[in-house]
């Protein structure tokens, strides 16, 4: 098992994602200056029960995401403007109080390829799924999916599926525990079917016929 800094947040962060933070609280300021002395990351986990910001540390959910510091801009007062990238799964066995922050003791983890053929079936499922949420997404910018840049291993289809997905934190917080790749590929499946079809839902008109009559005045 490994020591790790936790920083309980309302939000849930995957391998691969950025996240822009703004340190202002002092046991904060303390943890990160101690994260960029000894060139250690630290790990980012859903609230459970509690508060952000001052009060007492919040408890987190038992899985997390171990980042990087990417980018420091120091401010006045010790404050800091960070961008963290998203690492390692984490399961959290033990916390310790000890000090101003929570660390925990933890294992890495990444969810396993169980089951190859029915993997590699959804991968090919949940790719053009997810091209074209993103596709319905981004309709109204200036931005071009290009479909051969995108990946097309299965595991990575999961990473960057996970990403994209804008959902609740429950949702993400039930995908990011996740330690099967079967069962990840299945649930984003199903979420992005959801998503795909609400959209275009949302995105396609009422024909010229559509008639639902008159309102009522409540």
């Amino acid at each position: 098992m490994s020591t790790l800094a936790l920083f309980p947040l309302e939000t849930v962060l995957f391998p691969g994602m950025q996240l822009k933070l703004h340190i202002f609280e002092e046991r904060y300021k303390s943890m990160i200056n101690q994260c960029i002395e000894s060139q250690r990351g630290f790990g980012i986990a859903l609230i459970r029960s509690g508060r952000e910001a001052l009060g007492p540390a919040a408890l987190p959910h038992e899985v997390g995401c171990a980042v990087t510091l990417s980018e420091v801009q120091r401010l006045p007062q010790g404050r800091m403007n960070i961008v963290v990238t998203g690492q390692r799964r984490f399961r959290i066995k033990a916390l310790d109080r000890s000090q101003a922050y929570l660390v925990g003791e933890v294992e890495y983890f990444q969810p396993a390829e169980d089951k190859p053929k029915l993997i590699q079936a959804c991968g090919g499922r949940l790719r053009p799924l997810v091209l074209r949420y993103l596709k319905m997404l981004t309709a109204n910018e200036d931005t071009e999916i290009d479909p051969d840049k995108f990946p097309n291993s299965a595991r990575a289809v999961a990473q960057v599926g996970a990403i994209l997905l804008q959902a609740d934190n429950e949702t993400k917080q039930e995908l990011l525990a996740l330690d099967s790749l079967s069962r990840l590929m299945l649930a984003l499946l199903e979420q992005y079917r959801l998503e795909v079809a609400l959209l275009e839902a949302q995105l396609s008109p009422p024909g010229a016929d559509f008639d639902i009559g008159s309102f009522s005045s409540n």
